[in-house]
């Protein structure tokens, strides 16, 4: 669907599609354990969020220099540009790449050189949000944060991503107090196999503007009023939900619920190379299975531009919003 959005939750490394992670592998003489791209597809079959990051980072090992992630960052740029995107706010994750000894300044510059010219070339204005691998340790995210702060001009925030049970959020509090002083924006995900309380504990106690997936809320009444009082989006991602399991079929998706309830929620596509569809397919996806109205689908694309960290240029914001009211669909 190519109706005006803003993409808020999206994996840079999760766009890497199997004809590029082939392609740079030849380049780079990386040896891949599958057969061919039709291989590589077939792997992409998940039973929980870990079996998906297995696969996620062993496919990391074929981006190794500055032009393999522009490749990257431009090859998802395209097809988000085609989908209606007009905003992305991309997520990368550069402990994933230091340890198999890619650098920050390799990772950040190389994203650069698509994401610094975006607006020109794909109609796309973007920004960068620096995640922490929940499952590394609080010392090795404020060493993140301080590896991260020569390049500090091209990252507007931080994030919290990976395997989220049993690493709450309060235990990177220290990081995102450091980040808080810097100037950062902040969001983290939580609520998606996580419980409520991790939600609550990523408000208060990270102080987050943004909660990612956050589909765990409907399990608490007082959470979601509260959400719905502060006006705290949550980035929705049905199609990945789906593949990873934390609902059965995109028919059970409490979207509809959600958006019922008054909650400011956002369509995104979160891994689009391994859970079947960028930005417009997931719209796609919920207009035809949830039934959703042209209204709410609007809703959820104005919402996208509400929910961004577009401050430092309100008429773009303003402009996008006009442009999803005037938007015909097919």
């Amino acid at each position: 669907m190519s109706l005006p959005k803003a993409e808020l939750h999206l994996h840079i490394e999760g766009t890497l599609e199997p004809e590029l992670a082939f392609e740079l592998a030849g380049r780079n003489g990386v040896a891949l354990p599958y057969a061919d791209t039709d291989a590589l597809r077939e792997a992409y079959e998940f039973d929980d969020l870990q079996s998906f990051l297995n696969l996620y980072y062993e496919l990391m090992a074929v981006l190794r220099t500055e032009q393999d992630f522009a490749d990257l960052a431009d090859a998802y740029l395209t097809r988000a540009a085609a989908q209606g995107v007009r905003h992305a706010e991309i997520f990368f994750d550069p402990q994933a790449h230091i340890a198999r000894g890619v650098g920050m300044g390799t990772v950040v510059e190389g994203l650069w050189r698509a994401l610094g010219r975006s607006e020109a070339t794909h109609g796309v204005s973007t920004q960068l949000i620096m995640c922490f691998l929940r499952d590394e340790s609080a010392a090795s995210a404020l060493d993140t944060l301080a590896a991260a702060e020569p390049y500090l001009d091209r990252i507007v925030g931080i994030g919290l991503d990976s395997a989220e049970v049993g690493h709450p959020p309060a235990k990177f509090r220290e990081v995102y107090e450091a980040a808080a002083a810097l100037g950062l924006r902040r969001v983290a995900h939580a609520g998606e196999e996580g419980p409520p309380e991790y939600i609550t504990e990523a408000l208060d106690i990270l102080g987050v503007e943004r909660v990612d997936h956050g589909l765990r809320c409907m399990e608490d009444p007082a959470l979601v009023e509260r959400l719905v009082r502060e006006r705290i989006p949550l980035t929705l991602c049905p199609l990945s939900n789906v593949r990873l399991r934390a609902v059965d079929t995109l028919a059970d998706h409490p979207l509809p619920t959600m958006l019922d309830a008054g909650l400011l929620c956002t369509v995104n596509s979160d891994d689009p190379a391994y859970f079947g569809g960028y930005a417009g397919d997931n719209f796609d996806a919920v207009r035809r299975t949830l039934g959703l109205s042209e209204d709410r689908l609007r809703e959820l694309a104005r919402n996208s531009f509400t929910a961004s960290f577009l401050e430092h240029d309100e008429e773009r914001r303003a402009r996008c919003i006009a442009e999803v009211d005037a938007y015909e669909f097919g």
